[in-house]
């Protein structure tokens, strides 16, 4: 019969073997770190270029690189599209049967290559040079092919892989993933790109939802809950059920924050057993000093906002105090800033 071995844990490895392992992990973030280090003495007028070129592109910015150099291109593609830059990828191979069609004669082309001899990326350069594309290089040979044919070339090269075999692409592709950084972010800032455009390529993630402002969460026109300064208990009661907030703004006729009532305000009322709840005006029970929000602000300060002051509703007004909308805590909730 036989006898598997449980793999060995490594608590039950040799002293010598676990510091080998430890000296292995540094001596490979060295490497890469060197030649990242070395990638800013090569950023140079060909990086300007390449810059030039994708702020003036009309189209897009099409990324493709073959094997692992593809997958750091579909990276720079993802990080180049959400920071303002638009951008996909194409697997070159797929390229050459039919995907090609995907990409037209307005766009700038970044194509990625270690050796700059990539069978499948060299043969789409023809077709791309025919289309007329402006061509970007990120190559670790500035001599290759791919390099010499380009209109601007981004020099990728590493002294060495952190590989003690030099077979298997490590160092050569983080430094190709920092270059595509350094070009977005480059790009981001030429651009001009703010928190808030990121925020509207971000709407399901929790960056996104962090820079929400208040007009995207608050209620506004018919469902913001509001009577009249001289509205009576019950008509209050009857609005803050219609609209479902647990308040009501109470204003004056024009439209001007006079006070809030709330199911707080509304308990105290009731409490007191010689109110008439259809004489007795709003205003007598109402909260003369609410805490209020402006439109612009973050949703997350009306989290903040709300969790300070043990309230769960917020009205928010314009700078003039006139009511422009309304908010509760289902409503960030919903949003999920909390």
């Amino acid at each position: 019969m036989n006898v598997r071995t449980a793999p060995t844990s490594t608590a039950t490895l040799p002293g010598h073997d676990r510091a080998a392992l430890v000296a292995s992990a540094r001596k490979v973030i060295d490497i890469e770190a060197r030649g990242i280090e070395a990638l800013a003495q090569r950023i140079d007028g060909d990086f300007s270029k390449a810059c030039g070129l994708i702020l003036a592109c009309p189209g897009r910015v099409v990324v493709s690189g073959m094997g692992k150099s593809g997958h750091i291109a579909r990276k720079i593609a993802a990080t180049l599209a959400s920071t303002g830059t638009p951008a996909f990828f194409v697997h070159p191979g797929e390229a050459s049967h039919g995907d090609i069609g995907m990409i037209t004669s307005h766009d700038v082309v970044l194509l990625l290559s270690n050796s700059g001899e990539t069978e499948e990326v060299l043969t789409i350069l023809p077709f791309l040079k025919r289309q007329g594309n402006a061509l970007i290089a990120m190559t670790g040979n500035p001599r290759s092919t791919l390099a010499r044919d380009a209109d601007a070339h981004l020099d990728a090269s590493v002294s060495n892989e952190a590989c003690p075999l030099g077979l298997a692409p490590t160092a050569s592709t983080t430094a190709a993933l920092v270059l595509g950084d350094a070009l977005a972010i480059a790009l981001l800032e030429a651009r001009g790109f703010t928190a808030d455009d990121f925020a509207r390529s971000h709407p399901a993630g929790a960056l996104g939802r962090r820079l929400l402002k208040i007009s995207d969460v608050m209620h506004t026109g018919s469902a913001i809950p509001a009577v009249k300064v001289n509205a009576t208990l019950t008509e209050a009661l009857m609005e803050m059920s219609r609209k479902g907030l647990g308040m009501t703004a109470i204003v004056d006729d024009h439209g001007l924050l006079q006070g809030v009532f709330t199911d707080g305000d509304l308990r105290r009322s009731l409490d007191d057993h010689g109110v008439d709840m259809r004489a007795t005006p709003v205003s007598n029970a109402m909260s003369r000093h609410p805490k209020v929000i402006a439109p612009d602000k973050l949703a997350a300060e009306a989290a903040q906002l709300m969790e300070t002051y043990k309230i769960h509703a917020l009205l928010v007004v314009d700078e003039t105090r006139h009511v422009v909308g309304a908010l509760n805590i289902h409503d960030l909730l919903r949003a999920r800033v909390v």
